[in-house]
Formats: structure tokens, sequence, C-alpha cells
């Protein structure tokens, strides 16, 4: 199997990605025609006419005002044409559903990254017209965009708001309950402290998770990207949790009286009793049962 992400890295090392993975820190590739010629050759990757004409499935349009996946009509690729050329960005989900090629780089990928067994990779294929781009965001996740056609400029900038958030945010849009919950405030404008790229065919570039950023096509531009949602550690330990519980007859049984305040008493009591005895069994974990029971090592 050759390696995907040294495909990805171009002259970049494997330590120098590291570091910037660790530290949040966008990075930019360009000349990688080469090393991702297998990507190149997938047919409908090679212009939006092949990709409309091979794509089975429906397609997001971004509408106007807030250009953005929150704010999309679902359309056919018939449909998706017209839509461009009214100036509407599109967007073709999991396209490494459609492709064995690209489904095979996203397993790899995730391997290669180290990233959990229940890490959701999947490509997202952008179709953006002159002059439209995303609006300012951030994500949940880590993304390597890949220029097929075209160019386009992006600018990406630390958030400084929230650490590590589990949900997107678009600046203007409300604010997703949880995310409120640890972050309640975010910022009315796009950070001022950003980095610039302009991304042209061959070139890649690494987007952190959680960094705010946006995007504006300098041409039509057609883009392929590398998406891992990966669990945080709550939700490691929360999968590892559930399949020891699982394991008891008493966990598993109804969650009675819950919501009756006459018989709230004696749900009380069968909840504290279960969580006394998980008490003692965590007490007894480690790192290495979790990732056994989570990523099937140890």
């Amino acid at each position: 199997m050759s390696n995907k992400l040294e495909a990805l890295l171009g002259h970049l090392s494997k330590n120098e990605f590291d570091k910037h993975y660790k530290e949040n820190k966008p990075f930019h590739i360009e000349g990688l025609d080469k090393s991702l010629s297998e990507l190149k050759e997938i047919g409908f990757l090679k212009s939006l006419d092949d990709l409309l004409n091979f794509w089975p499935t429906q397609v997001e349009a971004m509408l106007p005002g807030i250009c953005d996946e929150a704010n999309t009509k679902i359309i056919d690729s018939n449909e998706a044409r017209d839509s461009f050329k009214e100036g509407m960005s599109l967007l073709f989900n999991d396209a490494n559903n459609l492709s064995p090629v690209l489904s095979n780089w996203v397993e790899s990928l995730i391997f290669e990254l180290g990233l959990s067994r229940m890490t959701y990779g999947r490509n997202l294929i952008y179709a953006t017209p002159a002059s439209k781009g995303n609006a300012p965001h951030f994500d949940q996740n880590i993304n390597f965009v890949l220029q097929l056609h075209g160019e386009k400029k992006w600018w990406v900038a630390p958030n400084t708001h929230v650490e590590n958030p589990l949900t997107r945010h678009v600046i203007g849009q409300p604010i997703d309950p949880e995310l409120e919950s640890y972050a309640p405030e975010m910022p009315s404008s796009f950070p001022e402290n950003s980095e610039e790229f302009t991304l042209k065919a061959g070139s890649m570039l690494f987007v952190p998770r959680g960094a705010w950023h946006k995007t504006e096509a300098i041409t039509d531009a057609l883009s392929l990207n590398f998406t891992f949602s990966s669990p945080s550690w709550i939700d490691v330990l929360s999968a590892a949790l559930r399949g020891r519980l699982a394991m008891s007859k008493d966990w598993r049984e109804t969650a009675d009286f819950v919501s009756d305040p006459s018989r709230q008493d004696e749900a009380m009591i069968k909840l504290d009793q279960l969580l006394s005895e998980l008490a003692q069994d965590v007490s007894h974990w480690n790192a290495k049962d979790i990732l056994g029971a989570t990523e099937g090592q140890g």
C-alpha cells in the first residue's frame, strides 16, 4: 500500500506535519500533481462537466445570503449545472462512496494519521463560481483540501474563542446549544490575524480542527476535501463505557419513573446503587482497557 499521507505532504516531513497538527497550524503545499496522479485519473474529477455528467445522487446548492452548508437546497445534477451558472456554489457529499480509489485513500489516511477506528472520514467536492466562497466559520473536523481546477483564496485564523469545539459554527448564525454551554460568546466578524493562502491546481491546504476560515474563488474552482471527524476523549470513553454497561442486565433495565414525582425517589435509589457499583468498577480501568474496547488494542 502506497503512503497516501506522504503523497499529500509533498516536501513536508512527517515530523513537520506532526508539529503543525499538534499546534493546530495550517500549511500549504504546491506542486503535488505527480504524487496525486492517482486522484487526477478519476474520471469524474477531470472537470465540473465530467462530475455533473457522472454524479448519480443529489447535490447541495448554496443559496444566496449566507453561503454555507447550513443554507442549501437539494437538487439533481441537471439543475446543479444551471445553479452554478447563476452563481451558486455546489457541494457533492461522500464522493468516496462512489469511487474505490477515494475510499482506499480515506481508509489509508485514517490509519496513517493514527486516528481512531471510530473516525468518520469522507470526501467532499466543492464547485465554486468565480468571486463566490464560503462564509467564515470553523469546523469540528480536520481537512485536507486539494485544489483540482481553478484558483481559490483561503483565509485561516487561530480560534481564540473556543478550544477543541465539538461542533461547527458560522459567524453571525445561532450557536449550537451544546457549543454555547462551554463557549457562550462568538465573534461578529472574522478575526484579523489570519493567514492568506492561494490554492492553484495541484496544491493542498491543511485546515486544522476548529480553525476559523473563509474562502473566495478567483476563477471557477473545483476542490476535493478529505475530511475526518474523529472522536474526542469524551466519545472514546462513552463508547467504551456503553460497551461495558451493556453487559449488565441491571444497566439494561428501562429507566422507569424518572419523570414521575410520586415515584422518582425509587428511580434515584436505583440509579445511585448502579453508580456506586460503577465507581468501584471504573477505579480499576486504565487507558489500555478503554482503547482495547474502541480500537481493538491490548
